[in-house]
């Protein structure tokens, strides 16, 4: 996903997001997070354009993986850079710095999106298949990736985040405690008993996953 802003009458305005055409590399991609904040906070047009360049697609893998809906995944997105926009010139690094922020502005936006829908989830639609006839192995792993999609949604949702964070995005223990404030313990416990929910989830579904350090 590749959106950039236009710029806003104040800083305190949303941006309208846009897709960005294809242009030669920006100057500001050498700038770090922090850098780039810095000059989002005095309105800076292209350094936004470069976090949203920078981060969006992760942001957008894990609200799909969250929501199990791809439109509901980009308004994620799209409201997630809007709240970085307004909230750039009060913006101080701490913690896990813009990373654990925007994915934790991202989870939050989700789980009030799950609320809203009742917590109802379904499973992520897989893409059309080739016409040509798929060998035995490929369909046993689009059965078992459709499988695990299906039990990741049944997964209550702070369950679910801390399997996206650590198992899908492959974010450290500590990492993924500080976007779902949690400290180091309670998270290893969290993600413990995430795995021990979807592993007893797939073995309803008559599907083996004997290994959950790597995704299917």
């Amino acid at each position: 996903m590749n959106i950039h802003s236009q710029r806003a009458d104040s800083a305190s305005a949303k941006p309208r997001l846009l897709p960005r055409p294809d242009q030669a590399p920006s100057p500001w991609n050498s700038i770090d997070d922090t850098g780039l904040m810095v000059e989002v906070g005095r309105g800076g047009v292209e350094a936004f354009a470069t976090l949203v360049d920078r981060h969006s697609t992760t942001l957008y893998r894990v609200a799909r993986r969250m929501l199990s809906d791809a439109h509901e995944a980009e308004d994620v997105v799209q409201e997630c850079f809007a709240r970085l926009w307004q909230n750039a010139p009060r913006w101080k690094p701490s913690g896990a710095g813009l990373v654990g922020w925007l994915h934790r502005v991202t989870m939050n936006l989700c789980f009030d999106r799950q609320r809203r829908m009742h917590s109802i989830v379904t499973p992520i639609v897989p893409d059309r298949a080739d016409e040509a006839p798929l060998a035995d192995h490929q369909l046993q792993m689009d059965q078992t990736q459709r499988a695990i999609a299906g039990a990741l949604g049944d997964l209550p949702e702070r369950h679910r985040a801390a399997l996206v964070l650590c198992y899908y995005e492959g974010f450290t223990n500590a990492l993924a405690a500080d976007v779902l404030d949690l400290n180091i313990k309670a998270m290893e416990s969290l993600l413990f008993r995430a795995r021990r929910q979807l592993r007893e989830l797939l073995q309803a579904r008559d599907i083996s996953c004997r290994d959950l350090e790597q995704p299917a």
